[in-house]
């Protein structure tokens, strides 16, 4: 049985680990970095996905009083297609709209069709927003 709850600090390897199988590592993302800086701001909405004792799925989310976001979502080669990933977005949505969060947004690496076709089915639509990013802490 699946069991959805915050990161522990045991939990680093398994899942960067599932990170990199996932596809979700960068050269320029240091993911053991961004744990530990998710650590310090709402750590109670990094969530994993523990199956017979192991991490099988994540989301890393966030609320800045405007917007929801959710990074990180994972979900073990395997069981894609299977229902974790939905059940862990809902647990996400449930969280931050107990915090009063009126949207959540995702963003998607180009080209990566089928997990923007997950989203869709979940009700994310593309709202004509342009993500762009400036990195102000080099990792590598």
């Amino acid at each position: 049985m699946d069991r959805i709850r915050p990161f522990r600090h045991e939990d680093t390897e398994p899942v960067v680990d599932l990170w990199r199988r996932c596809g979700l590592t960068r050269p320029w993302n240091d993911p053991r970095r961004d744990i530990e800086r998710k650590l310090t701001v709402q750590p109670e909405l990094f969530l994993v996905v523990e199956r017979d004792a192991g991490v099988v799925a994540t989301a890393m989310a966030g609320y800045d009083g405007h917007r929801g976001w959710v990074y990180y979502v994972a979900v073990e080669p395997a069981l894609q297609g299977a229902g974790v990933g939905r059940a862990l977005m809902s647990e996400v949505e449930a969280r931050l709209l107990v915090l009063g969060c009126p949207k959540v947004n995702v963003q998607v690496r180009g080209g990566n069709e089928a997990v923007s076709a997950f989203y869709e089915r979940l009700g994310y639509a593309e709202d004509g927003a342009r993500g762009l990013g400036k990195r102000l802490i080099p990792d590598a």
